[in-house]
């Protein structure tokens, strides 16, 4: 528990301010991480954000649930990917975008801001693989008679299928959300504090429908295992045989623009512009 200006213990969240400068420091803490240490804890992060998309996957397979329901509670699940990352630490792409305000507090360098970026998009996609091969070993996709499968494929091709700045702007919507829930993380004093202040902007967007690149790292590889595999193809709704790689690859370049664009400028900067000390 940490301590107030007083030197009494303190219950209470952070405040803005108290949070840009627990955002620059951990910039600071980023780029000064071993690259054999970054590249683990971005595999961490791959899978964890991996397990959560699974959880979406087995929980919004269930066909009785109406729409506001499947959006709610398909939502709900997968804040099971950011509460492992924020409370079991790891390195997520998506959240290191707040580094931006470091790199304006000249605390960190531009290039060494992009390495770390680099490097933690590269270990976040190799985590969500290992994720999807256990997944795929463990026959999770057979659940609900194959539904779950069935469900991965319908998913992956929603994805897939809208035009690439459609998927853009999703992108950059998402990650608004997802670093103001990280930005809730650092201002927690708690895990339970982190867990329940994630749980509205990362459910909304899910439950929207944008665009999580790497989330996707997961989505969509295992959408087209379950092609690959022999799943019955969802009947309705998006083509299904825009699920290959070349539609992977799509789908994440669109996606991790936008992330970018939505967490380091409309939440990064931003909050720099708002709380930041302005150094020159």
């Amino acid at each position: 528990m940490s301590q107030s200006s007083q030197g009494q213990p303190s219950v209470n969240a952070l405040t803005p301010g108290q949070v840009e400068e627990a955002v620059d420091a951990a910039a600071e803490k980023k780029v000064a991480t071993p690259l054999p240490r970054l590249l683990v804890s971005a595999m961490f992060a791959g899978a964890f954000i991996g397990f959560g998309a699974l959880f979406f996957i087995v929980v919004t397979s269930d066909s009785s649930l109406s729409f506001a329901a499947g959006k709610l509670l398909g939502g709900l699940a997968f804040c099971l990917g950011l509460v492992l990352v924020l409370c079991c630490g790891s390195e997520l792409f998506t959240g290191n975008s707040l580094m931006v305000s470091g790199a304006m507090e000249h605390r960190i360098g531009w290039g060494a801001m992009l390495k770390n970026w680099a490097i933690v998009w590269v270990g976040n996609l190799l985590g969500a693989a290992v994720a999807v091969v256990l997944v795929s070993a463990a026959g999770i996709l057979d659940l609900n008679g194959g539904a779950a499968g069935t469900t991965a494929i319908a998913v992956a091709a929603a994805k897939i299928s809208p035009d690439w700045f459609t998927l853009f702007f999703r992108g950059i919507l998402c990650n608004i959300f997802v670093c103001l829930a990280v930005r809730i993380g650092f201002a927690a004093r708690s895990v339970a504090d982190k867990v329940l202040g994630i749980l509205l902007p990362i459910s909304a967007f899910v439950a929207c429908g944008f665009e999580h690149c790497v989330a996707n790292m997961f989505f969509l590889p295992v959408g087209l295992v379950a092609k690959l595999s022999g799943y019955a193809l969802p009947g309705s709704g998006a083509d299904p045989s825009v699920v290959n790689v070349g539609g992977v690859l799509y789908n994440l370049s669109a996606a991790t623009l936008g992330n970018i664009v939505g967490g380091a400028i409309f939440v990064g900067l931003a909050y720099w512009f708002v709380q930041g000390h302005h150094k020159d």
